[in-house]
């Protein structure tokens, strides 16, 4: 859930591009799409910076993300709840003068989307950078919580070095620099829904180079995703709360977590269990974290804080 080179975690060095799943988007039409048309007029709210986006659309939105934070409002007709925060969300995009991208989806009229961000309800509110989603929001809240929320998102986009803006007509001011052949590999292998490729040209990229740190997170990124792709989520967290020591039931659960955005309750999780754990169980969640923290990007003052109380729980 693009075109990226970079992570939304605070960590300018690392570069998680096509992150977002885009496979249920994979049989869009091929005829070159129209540009992303405003909401309404000149945009909703009188404002170019706030798009309606469809299937054929929302892969050029996000190769916007390489620029500015693209926030995906995800928001149905039928909920007034939507409505209140889609309100929110155009006055900020239109305050914020192409600092930030704001692309509306109907899931009524685009479910697709919708699963390719795995929203449940709405209004869901996630953000791209760099083809990297950001979970934000899963309901409504207050407009303070909202406002809050964006002035956090651009601090990380610019801490990953997206801080260019947009034009008059919401174009982008800048263009994205190309990916290493290896990581367009990957990248293209997300796109086309093909996890097992994109874990490959990961893998051969960290033989070529082991520091290289983007494609470290990236397969980390791209396992979560494999180990996600039929899981049942009620079924997980059914079979974690009946039982509290199976470990695999706890990894899973702790995935979910992850990939929701739910990333402190995902890292306390396992260090919980791992404080009660012996031998190779204790080394299968220890490295498991490890994944879960390059995913969250190693300046996340989350991972700096699961990382003291990882050693507290193994010495």
């Amino acid at each position: 859930m693009s075109t990226p080179n970079h992570r939304p975690a605070p960590a300018p060095s690392m570069n998680l591009r096509g992150a977002v799943d885009l496979s249920a988007l994979k049989n869009r039409a091929s005829a070159p799409p129209a540009a992303p048309a405003p909401a309404g007029g000149e945009g909703a709210g009188g404002s170019s910076y706030v798009v309606e986006v469809s299937e054929q659309t929302f892969p050029q939105v996000v190769q916007l993300s390489a620029t500015v934070p693209v926030i995906v409002n995800l928001y149905s007709a039928r909920s007034p709840e939507s409505a209140e925060v889609t309100a929110v969300l155009e006055q900020e995009a239109a305050g914020r003068r192409g600092k930030v991208l704001l692309a509306n989806v109907d899931v009524d009229a685009h479910p697709q989307i919708a699963q390719a961000f795995q929203a449940a309800s709405v209004p869901t509110v996630a953000a791209v950078i760099k083809g990297q989603p950001v979970p934000l929001l899963d309901r409504a809240v207050p407009a303070e919580q909202i406002r809050a929320l964006i002035t956090e998102l651009m601090q990380v986009a610019e801490a990953n070095g997206v801080s260019g803006s947009l034009g008059e007509g919401g174009a982008a001011a800048e263009e994205e620099a190309p990916l290493p052949p290896l990581h367009q590999e990957a990248y293209d292998a997300i796109v086309a829904g093909d996890y097992d490729g994109a874990a490959a040209a990961y893998r051969k990229a960290l033989a070529e180079q082991p520091a290289d740190a983007d494609a470290k997170a990236g397969l980390a990124q791209v396992e979560l995703m494999q180990r996600l792709r039929d899981a049942d989520a009620e079924a997980l967290r059914s079979a974690a709360a009946q039982e509290p020591d199976n470990v695999d039931a706890q990894l899973a659960v702790a995935d979910l977590d992850m990939s929701g955005g739910h990333v402190e309750d995902a890292f306390n999780r396992l260090i919980r269990l791992i404080s009660r754990t012996f031998g190779e169980d204790r080394e299968r969640i220890r490295v498991r974290l490890l994944d879960l923290f390059e995913i969250a990007g190693p300046a996340d003052p989350r991972v700096t804080k699961a990382r003291s109380a990882l050693a507290r729980a193994l010495f």
